[in-house]
């Protein structure tokens, strides 16, 4: 994030926001600008992304589905917005360690001792280790002690739309975003990998609820898609995973999506459309 910051600082902060006479490097100032600057990203990614994936994939006929909630994108977007400002709080201290040099982030490629080559096993370790880690945070959240306090605002929407990619109780939001956050404090991270993994993982939250149902040929087997985060919502107890099927696989957890089987939500919609065109 110090990338951001020494941006923000350059272009906006020190010449028409702050006094001269703070210094940049001040922790005060540093917790401010990491917090507006949180907020502004999350919500540019959150309501830009989501509102071009809602408008351009999200296939709208599904909010003809009898379990679509009464107002569910408004309701969507009020817990998405709330939780971002909510979880920015812990994220912006785990941001400011990292800018403070408490990570193993490094700028320079020539820093790894594996060079280019290990920037690419990070990227991989990072899929990977964050993958395994919202598994068992995801599947702790639907024990029955927890889920009511907690994931339970999110199950409210069985059939979601983009916006509901952020709608969560603000802890449960941020416990799943953790070990995204982790990771960098126990293995070596390029920043700007970092930075672009973060938006990456927001973006890929965003695409597992659009609606979009469709897998090209084997991915469907290995990779986590919307056809089967839709199941998780209806079906309560599979397909905890965020990227990959493979702990869910390893779990027990998995479950063939629905929507590729002809009893998904679209088919359901279809049913019902042909059953009251007979009655007609």
């Amino acid at each position: 994030m110090d990338h951001v910051l020494n941006i923000a600082d350059y272009y906006v902060l020190t010449p028409y926001v702050y006094p001269t006479l703070w210094p940049e490097d001040s922790a005060v100032r540093q917790i401010i600008s990491l917090w507006v600057v949180t907020n502004l990203g999350a919500l540019f990614i959150y309501l830009g992304f989501g509102g071009l994936s809602f408008y351009y994939v999200f296939d709208h006929k599904l909010m003809k589905h009898p379990q679509f909630v009464k107002n569910q994108v408004r309701k969507e977007i009020q817990l998405g917005t709330v939780s971002i400002f909510w979880m920015s709080f812990p994220t912006v201290a785990l941001f400011f360690l990292e800018i403070r040099g408490h990570s193993k982030l490094y700028d320079n490629i020539n820093e790894s001792t594996l060079g280019w080559s290990g920037v690419f096993l990070s990227i991989a370790g990072f899929l990977f280790f964050t993958d395994m880690c919202i598994y068992w945070i995801h599947r702790w959240m639907h024990h029955k002690s927890i889920y009511k306090h907690l994931h339970k605002q999110h199950h409210i929407f069985k059939i979601p739309t983009p916006f509901a990619s952020h709608a969560f109780h603000p802890l449960d939001g941020f416990l799943q975003s953790l070990p995204y956050h982790v990771y960098p404090f126990i293995f070596p991270l390029h920043k700007v990998v970092y930075l672009s993994l973060f938006v990456f993982v927001n973006i890929w939250t965003i695409s597992i609820h659009d609606g979009d149902y469709r897998l090209p040929g084997n991915l469907i087997f290995l990779i986590n898609g919307a056809a089967h985060h839709v199941d998780h919502h209806l079906y309560f107890n599979y397909n905890y995973g965020q990227y990959f099927t493979l702990w869910d696989r390893l779990g027990g957890s998995y479950r063939h999506p629905s929507a590729l089987l002809g009893k998904g939500p679209h088919d359901h919609i279809r049913r019902l459309m042909a059953e009251a065109a007979w009655t007609q």
